[in-house]
């Protein structure tokens, strides 16, 4: 029994070696086989670095607002008799826009300018008196004091019907009116919003890195989505005093001129503010930057006797516009850079450049492709 178990564990040892050391040997010639196998010709296109002059600018986004807005609102009760605007039109400051329903209230002013009249015609009287020694001077000051306080109550009186209109505070459009001809309204009820649009105001923060380069009265483009074939020219009118601790960015304030009142409050709008002066860049497609955490890089295509190898670069890249970025350090103007096909390459990798133009990305710095 005890041959035939140590034949069995011999037979099985040979059997399971041979099929263990065939695959060792499979994997070692496979590997060999790899390991110098010629890597393929990867096909790319390409293109060469060129320069330009950049003018530096700031860019952000902000919002419209306007340099006076208000809800207009009732400090009176009462039924409304007349509306003197008509929804979205322009106002003057002063100008009367609704009445309420006063009829009480002036025959109150009616009765109480009467009753100043009487206290007139007494303290007239008195004084008089006084001169001729008829009356004390205690009875003469009682009665200026009466006419005082009726003075006073007809000036409250007429302050509590001026309540019962509504003026333009400021020159500006009207919005969509919330109230009716014969509606009751409450003190504090909306009647109608109120906004001045020219000029108009532009809100904006930048990061605190860009506080050096604004000043007030520095010149700034917007374009907004309602014109988007249109540039509208304003300037910094206001800076804040303080950087916001949170977003560490600075609020920023233009006016525009808006006379044709295509600008509205609460409207999105793209800023753009050169500084400094210009400068020569080089260019390159954005196509053409590896984007790694470790460092950007690029492809530098070299032709060793007809043969075109791709070799890495690591660049320093600035400020980017459109389908181009310029490259601050690292490559030189005229160096042939790959534009496509960079994740088939290896450093020292053999290329071929595809004659394709279709397949080559574009490169321009104000691109406007067509709406599909």
């Amino acid at each position: 029994m005890f041959k035939r178990m140590l034949l069995m564990l011999i037979i099985a040892g040979l059997i399971f070696g041979g099929i263990f050391g065939y695959k060792a040997v499979g994997n070692y010639f496979m590997n060999q086989y790899f390991d110098t196998m010629p890597m393929p010709v990867a096909t790319i296109t390409a293109t060469t670095a060129t320069t330009a002059q950049w003018q530096p600018f700031v860019s952000a986004v902000g919002s419209f607002a306007a340099v006076n807005s208000t809800e207009l609102s009732t400090e009176a009760g009462g039924i409304i008799t007349s509306i003197q605007f008509d929804n979205a039109s322009e106002v003057r400051k002063g100008q009367l826009l609704l009445t309420l329903d006063d009829s009480v209230d002036q025959a109150d002013l009616t009765r109480l300018a009467a009753a100043q009249k009487l206290a007139d015609l007494e303290l007239d009287r008195l004084q008089t008196l006084l001169r001729d020694k008829g009356v004390s001077e205690l009875d003469v000051r009682r009665r200026e004091s009466e006419a005082a306080q009726a003075e006073a109550a007809v000036a409250s009186q007429q302050a509590r019907i001026a309540q019962k209109t509504i003026h333009a505070p400021f020159d500006g459009v009207t919005g969509i009116r919330q109230v009716s001809l014969g509606q009751l309204v409450a003190p504090g009820d909306n009647v109608v919003s109120l906004q001045s649009l020219d000029p108009i105001y532009l809100n904006f923060s930048l990061p605190e890195q860009q506080l050096a380069s604004i000043t007030k009265g520095q010149q700034l483009t917007v374009s907004v989505d309602a014109w988007a074939d249109q540039q509208f020219s304003g300037e910094i009118t206001a800076i804040a005093p303080a950087v916001r601790q949170s977003s560490r960015s600075i609020e920023v304030q233009a006016t525009f001129a808006n006379p044709d009142h295509k600008l509205r409050p609460g409207m999105f709008a793209r800023v753009q503010m050169d500084t400094g002066q210009r400068n020569d860049v080089t260019l390159v497609p954005q196509t053409a930057v590896q984007f790694n955490p470790y460092g950007n890089s690029v492809f530098i295509i070299r032709d060793n006797d007809g043969k075109l190898t791709a070799h890495q670069r690591f660049v320093s890249t600035g400020q980017s516009r459109g389908d181009v970025i310029a490259i601050t350090d690292g490559l030189e103007p005229g160096d042939r850079v790959a534009t496509s096909g960079l994740l088939k390459l290896r450093n020292g990798a053999e290329v071929k450049i595809s004659d394709n133009e279709q397949a080559t990305p574009t490169a321009e710095p104000d691109p406007t492709p067509a709406n599909q």
